[in-house]
C-alpha cells in the first residue's frame, strides 16, 4: 500500500543537504524531514560512542515523526552508529554511507584512488570493510582534510581557506598519480567545483549523493512504501543550531529552482521548520515560519 509517511534523513549539519537534494530529484513525490545537528559538528574528531549516542538521539527523534525510512546521510555517523542502530531499530529501513571505493577500484585507470574524509570515517570498521573488499591491488591515498567541515558549515564554501585545504589534499594525491577522488564526506560535494578546479580534467570524482538516492528508492519500493500523489512532498528542515544562519545559507547550499517546480528551498516559498537540541530530543523553536 501507499505510505504517506516522510523519510528521515539526518547529518552533523549542513552536509547531508547533498543527499536530500539527490533524494528529492529522485523521489519528488515523497515527503521529507532533515535534521542537521549543527550543535555538535563536526562529528569527525569526536568519539564513536559520542557520535553514536547523538545518532540514537536523532533516530528516535525522526521515528517519533512517523518517519517510515531513515538515510544516515554521514560518513561519520554510519561508520559510528550505522549496525548499532540497525539492531536497535529492526524494523526500521535504513540507509548509510559508505566511501565509494568499489567504482573507484572499478574504474581506475592508473590504479590511485585519493579519498577524502573524516578522521572518525577512516577510523571506523566500516571504512576498513570496504578497503578489504573493494580496494584490492589499488593504491589508496587518504587526507582527513582538517578545518573544511568547519568551513563549509560557516558558510565559507568559496573562501580562500577552503582552497587551500583543498589544495594541501590534493597536490600530493595528483603528483602520486591519481585519476579518482571519491568524496567520503556528504559536506564535500558542497566543494565538488573547487575539487574540481584543483584536480583538473583528468581526474574522476566520485559523488555518493546519487547512489544513495537510489539505494532510498529501491528499499521504498521493495518495502511498497513509496507515496503517491501529483504533489511534491513537504520538506521539513530542523537544525540543532542557530535556525537563522541555516535559513541564511540554504539559497547557495540548495541552488536555482528546478523545472516543474521541483523545490528550491526558498523562492517558492518551502515551508521549512526549525528546532533546537536539547538533551535527548528536539524542542520546537519555530515551527511555522516560512523561510
Amino acid at each position: 500500500m501507499p505510505n504517506p509517511s516522510p523519510i528521515g534523513v539526518f547529518d552533523s549539519g549542513v552536509g547531508g543537504l547533498s543527499i536530500l537534494k539527490a533524494i528529492r530529484q529522485q523521489l519528488p513525490l515523497e515527503k521529507l524531514i532533515y535534521v542537521a545537528d549543527q550543535a555538535h559538528v563536526p562529528y569527525g574528531p569526536r568519539p564513536l560512542e559520542e557520535v553514536r549516542r547523538f545518532s540514537e538521539g536523532i533516530t528516535r527523534f525522526l521515528l517519533a515523526q512517523g518517519a517510515k525510512l531513515i538515510v544516515v546521510a554521514c560518513n561519520t555517523a554510519s561508520a559510528a552508529a550505522l549496525h548499532y542502530l540497525r539492531e536497535s531499530f529492526p524494523g526500521v529501513p535504513f540507509v548509510g554511507m559508505e566511501p565509494a571505493l568499489k567504482p573507484a577500484a572499478e574504474h581506475t585507470r592508473s590504479g590511485v584512488v585519493g579519498v577524502l574524509a573524516t578522521p572518525a570515517t577512516f577510523q571506523g570498521a566500516l571504512y576498513a570493510s570496504v578497503i578489504e573488499r573493494f580496494a584490492s591491488g589499488v593504491t589508496v591515498l587518504q587526507d582527513t582534510c582538517p578545518g573544511l567541515v568547519e568551513e563549509i558549515e560557516a558558510g565559507r564554501a568559496q573562501g580562500e581557506t577552503t582552497y587551500r585545504i583543498l589544495q594541501r589534499a590534493l597536490a600530493p594525491m595528483l603528483s602520486a598519480g591519481i585519476d579518482t577522488v571519491v568524496l567520503g564526506c556528504t559536506h564535500y560535494p558542497l566543494v565538488i567545483e573547487r575539487i574540481a578546479e584543483i584536480a583538473g580534467a583528468g581526474v574522476r570524482i566520485i559523488d555518493p549523493a546519487p547512489a544513495i538516492a537510489r539505494q532510498t528508492r529501491r528499499l521504498l519500493e521493495q518495502g511498497e512504501l513509496l507515496r503517491e500523489g501529483k504533489r511534491p512532498g513537504r520538506i521539513t528542515l530542523y537544525t540543532t543550531g542557530d535556525p537563522a544562519a541555516l535559513a541564511g545559507r540554504l539559497p547557495a547550499l540548495w541552488g536555482e529552482p528546478e523545472p516543474g517546480g521541483l523545490p528550491d528551498g526558498l523562492p517558492d516559498g518551502l515551508p521549512v521548520s526549525y528546532a533546537r537540541w536539547s538533551g535527548e530530543r528536539l524542542r520546537p523553536h519555530d515551527t511555522s515560519t516560512p523561510v
